[in-house]
């Protein structure tokens, strides 16, 4: 979680239904089957404060270039194998869905896994984040263009949205952020990618989950709407 957002600054220190934004993802995250411990990983003197005073626990991270580096940091030195990074503007997060993450590393060959949604709409739109997968639900790519390409009918092909959840073994996460930046994130901005150009395999796993996060304050009542009906 940052403090610091050009669009929204202070997003995570949001009320929403008179809780911090923060707080609403922090709770969410701590009801999935299998974990064992949640954290706030940020650099923020603030969010700390209030992740503490709601009975929450944070780790202070240094600068990072992404998310990825500063879940690393946050978690180089604690005991555990499988590490799940949540976004912190996702209060609607479904902690079903972890579990769902969590399982895909019974499979001892994984090392790193996400999720995928199928859409319908905004396909042209750069800010969903696009995948193609193989016959074993390997990512291919991920992309903010329209993939794959058809120009005879869209309608005879599935296209998948990313999903930003990312699941990882702690002995890859460590592996992934000593690795150079690629060319193909650096063209996409798309810090997965890295991986993928390296050679490591990224599982991907199909949900019916829509995913809702906050961007800007618009977004607010949207997810306040959302979050009535299930409490």
């Amino acid at each position: 979680a940052r403090f610091e957002s050009t669009r929204f600054p202070g997003k995570p220190l949001a009320l929403i239904l008179e809780k911090p934004m923060i707080q609403w993802v922090y709770e969410r995250v701590s009801k999935a089957e299998g974990i064992d411990s949640t954290f706030v990983a940020t650099d923020d003197e603030r969010i700390r404060c209030c992740v503490e005073a709601f009975g929450g626990k944070a780790i202070m991270t240094g600068e990072c270039n992404c998310g990825t580096d500063r879940v690393y940091q946050a978690i180089k030195d604690y005991p555990c194998d499988i590490v799940i990074n949540i976004q912190g503007d996702e209060p609607t997060i479904d902690p079903k869905e972890i579990k769902k993450l969590l399982e895909v590393f019974d499979d001892k060959n994984v090392v790193m896994a996400t999720l995928k949604k199928r859409i319908t709409e905004n396909i042209d739109n750069p800010n969903v984040v696009k995948v193609i997968t193989d016959n074993n639900d390997n990512a291919l790519y991920f992309s903010r263009s329209i993939i794959p390409y058809d120009g005879r009918c869209k309608a005879d092909v599935d296209f998948y949205r990313h999903i930003g959840i990312y699941g990882y073994t702690k002995e890859f996460l460590k592996t992934f952020v000593n690795l150079e930046p690629s060319i193909h994130e650096k063209i996409e901005k798309l810090e997965q990618l890295r991986a993928l150009d390296n050679g490591y395999r990224i599982k991907v796993i199909e949900t019916l989950y829509e995913s809702v996060g906050v961007d800007v304050k618009d977004d607010i009542a949207k997810v306040e709407e959302i979050l009535r009906l299930h409490i």
